[in-house]
Formats: C-alpha cells, sequence, structure tokens
C-alpha cells in the first residue's frame, strides 16, 4: 500500500474504504460480510474509512464493525454533518452526539460538512456560529480534522476554499470529470494550499467498469497489458500527486484485493503520452454512449412517488451498453414486477430529487426522455398482465 501526507503529517492510504455500498441483505446491511472485506482492507493497508449521517444503517454498522473487530485505533475514520439540516448551533451538537454514539467512539478524525454548496452555504453556516464550534469541538478533541465534501462547479470550489483555513476536502473526481465538478483546476489549487484531496466515485459509481460500452471495452482488450477498467481508472487518479486518498465503495473481497494490488504498484507520474491518449479514447466511447451522468448515488431517494432514479437511469443506459432490447427487459424487470412499480411514468415533476442531486442533472426531463426509450407499448401490456395475476 502506499501512503500520502495529510496536512498534520499523518500517512492517509491511497485507497480509502468508501462504506457507502456494504452490501445489503433483506434491506438491511449484511454486517459479518462488510466487516470481513474492511478487516481485509485494513490487513493490506487501508486505513481511511469513509461514511455518513443520512447513509440508512452505515455509521451504526461501521461502529459495530469496528468495536467487534477491534480496528478503531488502526484506521482514520471520516463521517459527515448533515450541514443542509443545520438550523442550529445545539443542531450542530445534536447531530455529533448521536455519529459518536452510533460510530462508538470518543472522536471523529476526518469530520466533513456534507456537500457544501458554495460560498453562500459556508456563510449560513457562519452565521450560525460554525467557526466558533469548530473551535471548541477541536479543542475537546471530538473532531480532529475538519473539511467539506463538494458537488458543484468549478468556481463554487475554489470560492470555498477561500472560507476557511480547511484541513481536507473531497471531490467527486475521475477521467469523465476532469473538466466538471471541482475538476482538475479544483484539484491543483487545493493542492497548492497544502490541502489534502480526498476522492469520490473514481469510476462513476461503476460506470467506468461494468457500464462501459463495447467500443470502450474492445479498447481496453486491445491495449495488451491486461489492465482492467478499475485499474486504469485508478491508476489515472494516483497518477496525480495532488490525489491524497481515493474512495472505492468495496462490496466483496475480490475487489478489496484488487483494489490493494492495485495501490501497492501506481505511482505518481508514471503514465506515458499512449496512456493518456487511450484515456481519452476511453471517454470519447463513453461519451457517445451514455444518456445521463448518473452515479447511483441515491441522494435524489426516496421519491415521493416511488420512482427508483437511479434504477431507471441504469436501465437506460444500459441501452448504450447493451442494447435496447436488453436494456428493456431489465428495465421491465425492475421496475414493472415491483409492487408498487417504480419505474419512470410514475414521476409527477415535483422536483424533489432536484434538489439534492450532486451531478445536478435535470431528472425530471431525463426521466420523460427515458420513459419514451423504455416504457414501449410491450412494457405497458406485459406490466398489467403483470397486475392481473398479482391480483
Amino acid at each position: 500500500m502506499q501512503y500520502r501526507s495529510g496536512r498534520q503529517g499523518e500517512s492517509l492510504s491511497i485507497l480509502g474504504y468508501g462504506c457507502m455500498r456494504f452490501t445489503r441483505k433483506g434491506g438491511a446491511i449484511d454486517l459479518d460480510k462488510a466487516q470481513r472485506e474492511v478487516a481485509e482492507a485494513v490487513a493490506s493497508g487501508v486505513n481511511y474509512l469513509d461514511t455518513a449521517y443520512v447513509y440508512p444503517g452505515n455509521e451504526a454498522a461501521v461502529g459495530q464493525i469496528l468495536q467487534r473487530s477491534g480496528l478503531r485505533e488502526k484506521v482514520f475514520l471520516a463521517t459527515k454533518l448533515p450541514q443542509y439540516l443545520v438550523r442550529s448551533r445545539s443542531a450542530m451538537d445534536r447531530y455529533l452526539t448521536e455519529q459518536l454514539r452510533r460510530l462508538q467512539t470518543d472522536h471523529i478524525d476526518f469530520y466533513l460538512l456534507h456537500m457544501l454548496s458554495g460560498k453562500n452555504s459556508w456563510e449560513r453556516l457562519a452565521a450560525l456560529g460554525i467557526r466558533d464550534w469548530i473551535r471548541e469541538k477541536k479543542t475537546q478533541g471530538s473532531i480532529r480534522r475538519i473539511g467539506f465534501s463538494f458537488h458543484g462547479n468549478t468556481a463554487s470550489f475554489l470560492e470555498l476554499l477561500e472560507c476557511y483555513d480547511w484541513d481536507f476536502c473531497q471531490i467527486q473526481y475521475n477521467y469523465m470529470d476532469e473538466t466538471t465538478q471541482a475538476g482538475r483546476r479544483g484539484l491543483e489549487a487545493a493542492q497548492a494550499k497544502g490541502i489534502p484531496v480526498i476522492i469520490m466515485e473514481p469510476l462513476r459509481g461503476g460506470r467506468l467498469t461494468a457500464g462501459l460500452p463495447p467500443q470502450a471495452r474492445e479498447l481496453l482488450a486491445a491495449e495488451g497489458r491486461g489492465r482492467s477498467a478499475a485499474e486504469w481508472g485508478l491508476r489515472w487518479l494516483w497518477n496525480q500527486p495532488g490525489v491524497t486518498c481515493v474512495l472505492s465503495g468495496m462490496n466483496s473481497l475480490e475487489m478489496v484485493r484488487e483494489n490493494c494490488r492495485i495501490a501497492d504498484l501506481a505511482r505518481p507520474g508514471e503514465m506515458t503520452e499512449a496512456d493518456f491518449a487511450l484515456i481519452a479514447r476511453l471517454k470519447e466511447a463513453i461519451a457517445q454512449s451514455q444518456r445521463v451522468g448518473c452515479t447511483g448515488c441515491g441522494y435524489c431517494q426516496p421519491c415521493p412517488h416511488g420512482v427508483d432514479i437511479p434504477g431507471v437511469f441504469r436501465c437506460w443506459n444500459e441501452i448504450g451498453v447493451d442494447g435496447a432490447k436488453r436494456a428493456r427487459r431489465e428495465y421491465l424487470q425492475t421496475t414493472a414486477m415491483r409492487s408498487p412499480s417504480t419505474g419512470a411514468g410514475q414521476c409527477v415533476g415535483c422536483g424533489k430529487c432536484e434538489q439534492h442531486c450532486p451531478q445536478a442533472i435535470p431528472i425530471r426531463q431525463a426521466l420523460r426522455e427515458a420513459r419514451h426509450d423504455l416504457e414501449t407499448p410491450l412494457y405497458h401490456l406485459t406490466a398489467a398482465a403483470y397486475r392481473l395475476l398479482k391480483i
């Protein structure tokens, strides 16, 4: 495992564990499976674990895993204040107290203001007294380092960097988001200020691996070195010295072992011009096939009218990967054959989802387009027959 320095001199593993995507069984996190995977990662050198208040059941699961396995002192623990829900200083205390209880710890090593959208959102918190609150919690030791996670444009990110003396930050960054979100400009601006950068969505929620179109898969197969799509995505990130730690939502031992293997080998500055040319061709192939830039993060959920928005978009994007016939069959199985239906046709256009989407996707319009492509007459006929049989 390779390590890079945090702002206080700590050594952070270049591979971090994003706990949001733990396997679920019957709706609940499969705690035993997740514990085996976390233990394997830590044994291989991973020392940064990331969770958040709003990930259902996740903080409590992480707390149980660390307590049962005795790993708390071997890792840096990161979680996030849901700042968009905070309306008073007392609320900040309430959320932190609950998080410490869930995580079964007396301190958070890396504490983030979750989804800080820009200067205005920081100024709202500042008016509530968050500067003094951070100072107080750091003095008490319940928070060791303060940062923020960000989804937005480069200009807003650059403004946020100047708002406070941040210990670290977390951005969405991958080779498809090089010029969107905080982007390379944001990464390098943080690096210039000595602010460690944690990377989320390094593979776009799997879209840069299992979701690759045929043209992209052919490019990788022809390259000759046998590197997987995930390896190319991770190496592209670790090639940049401004990247401190890359979070991976690992949910199998095989994934843990493979990602740790790559993290052992990757070095900054090792990619060649030929490597960058391959990445450019991959980007072009992906852009041509993709209908919507959904990462499957689930922040848009739950929809008050039952639309499985990430599921709809996953099937819609599959048209460019596996063809319309297979995508429509998958869509039928995952929407119409659920009770109640979770398809795009359930959308009433309320717009609640768009208020929470980190990718700023025009979800209502995209759902209308997805419905047009996926909900064929055969879909409606089969869905009606299924409902009749269920009755």
